[in-house]
């Protein structure tokens, strides 16, 4: 059942199960049947009379035991319909067994390209994906296995560091023991000096590992912040207009929150090295190298600056399937969630949501509407249950249109369904001597005052997902729109159809579309 399964499982092809499955061979008995379908060779089948009439009553036999077994479980609820599969099979199959193979050897083919179609959408199953999903988790693993090994020899150190300086204390009832010794003394300066060398090159060597575990970091983080995230966020986007992707964060939340910690471990590994230094009184206390703190600190800032997403865009509860449309007065909700997961961070962090901050399109163009929360909606990050990460939802949020701004440069032209806005959600992160301020942005939402201006509103967010994909957001992106091709336009119009009744548009209707839509 391992390729049913994975149909299933990807709820979003169920519709394209119904499509591919429709006046071919009843759904029902291909998911009975399944764990049996899957076990022959219908493409050998297909093209041999002998091996067709093997398969098929291998099914029929198949049959024949599960009905036999369900009787015996004398369940209460009512089973499957065995006799009636295999009634079915017989009247259609019994004198034409190849046909059966035929049809189930297209089907299985047909399944296995919806599912990497799937795939394909969902940002995972390319081999390319997968290959960079596979360096990031060994990466990652193998910063933890190297902050690791730098304890180890940290720990190494402090013992070094002990009996060094024993024996500097102790030197003198060491003198006395070799009485009668003039190289005495020396011996024990000596054998002084050697472990204060021995500590030397030990401490050299972990401050390299230490720079080098950092030098990892820096590109796990680099591709984190500048492509994990972004390709994230491009596949939300999608979503939000009824695109077929994955918009998990698990595999983000690890790693952030992995590269988190031993960033924050490095910190207090080379503040132990100080505090080593200063308390031995090393000669090198006051020549502990600022780069590895500064840099670390640098990385640390970059990845936590970037740890807050937007996980449930701002949507109204009366239209679950129209997110990002917004209505003034009427309750919307939203949440953030803070990849970084540690239990440092746990109700440290408090959220504010902004409605259109810093939106230089507000400043350039007069007329366009302003609006404000209704009050002060912040919410603390705290852990969510059962998941376990640093969520803060934001259930009761509304908005009010405020006073229009009358300076700008130019006169509004924009309907009010194309005018696009965005709300942003801040918080500032102070935690061991780190001061970080930290904010995610929403997706353009359009903000309606009827509910008869949806559908308009709707039309805008298809038309500016399509074209608006990267950050800082065009919120003027109609004052002078760019054209969308017919690619791309088929492509969201068919995803409407798959979101809402679980079936895509297939080639006849786009073409029908395309005939009324294109000139």
């Amino acid at each position: 059942m391992a390729q049913w399964g994975e149909m299933l499982r990807l709820d979003l092809v169920q519709g394209r199960l119904s499509q591919l499955y429709e006046r071919k061979f009843p759904r029902h008995i291909r998911h009975c049947l399944s764990f049996c379908i899957e076990s022959h060779d219908w493409d050998s089948a297909a093209v041999d009379e002998n091996k067709a009439a093997a398969c098929f009553h291998a099914l029929l036999l198949y049959l024949e035991q599960q009905w036999n077994r369900s009787v015996q479980d004398s369940n209460v609820l009512p089973g499957p319909d065995y006799p009636g599969m295999k009634d079915y099979l017989v009247r259609h199959f019994q004198d034409e067994p190849q046909n059966l193979a035929r049809i189930l050897s297209g089907c299985l083919q047909d399944e296995k390209q919806i599912l990497a179609s799937a795939s394909q959408y969902q940002g995972r199953g390319s081999p390319a994906v997968e290959h960079q999903w596979r360096d990031l988790d060994n990466g990652v693993d193998e910063l933890k296995r190297q902050i690791m090994e730098v304890k180890k020899e940290i720990r190494s150190l402090e013992v070094l560091y002990e009996n060094h300086d024993y024996i500097e204390k102790t030197w003198q009832s060491k003198v006395e023991q070799y009485v009668g010794l003039a190289q005495s003394q020396a011996a024990v300066r000596e054998e002084c000096l050697r472990q204060a060398n021995f500590i030397m090159r030990t401490k050299e060597m972990v401050l390299v590992e230490i720079l080098n575990i950092l030098k990892q970091a820096e590109q796990i983080v680099a591709v984190l912040t500048d492509v994990e995230l972004p390709e994230w966020k491009r596949r939300q986007q999608k979503a939000c207009v009824g695109g077929p992707v994955d918009t998990s964060l698990d595999h983000l939340q690890k790693w952030f929150t992995t590269v988190a910690e031993v960033l924050l471990q490095v910190r207090q590994l080379l503040q132990k090295l100080q505090e080593q230094s200063k308390k031995y009184n090393s000669a090198d206390a006051s020549g502990l190298p600022g780069e590895p703190e500064t840099f670390a600190l640098s990385l640390l800032t970059k990845l936590l600056a970037n740890a807050l997403v937007v996980e449930k865009q701002p949507v109204m509860p009366s239209i679950p399937q129209r997110p990002l449309i917004l209505k003034t007065s009427v309750r919307f909700t939203a949440a953030v969630r803070f990849l970084a997961n540690l239990p440092e961070f746990k109700c440290l962090l408090k959220v504010k949501p902004v409605f259109d901050k810093d939106v230089e399109e507000a400043l350039i163009m007069n007329g366009l509407r302003q609006f404000a929360f209704y009050r002060d909606d912040s919410k603390v990050l705290d852990v969510d249950s059962p998941a376990g990460g640093l969520v803060a939802e934001f259930a009761h949020m509304s908005i009010k249109e405020s006073k229009m701004k009358a300076k700008g440069s130019c006169e509004n032209r924009l309907g009010v369904t194309e005018e696009l806005h965005i709300i942003k959600f801040v918080t500032v992160l102070q935690y061991a001597g780190l001061r970080c301020n930290i904010e995610a942005s929403s997706l353009p939402v359009v903000v309606v005052s009827s509910t008869n201006q949806i559908p308009s509103a709707w039309a805008a967010l298809m038309w500016c997902s399509m074209l608006s994909s990267s950050e800082p957001r065009n919120l003027l992106l109609f004052a002078d729109p760019p054209p969308l091709s017919w690619q791309q336009l088929s492509q969201v119009l068919s995803w409407q159809f798959l979101s809402v009744g679980q079936r895509g548009l297939n080639e006849n209707q786009l073409s029908m579309l395309r005939d009324k839509i294109v000139e």
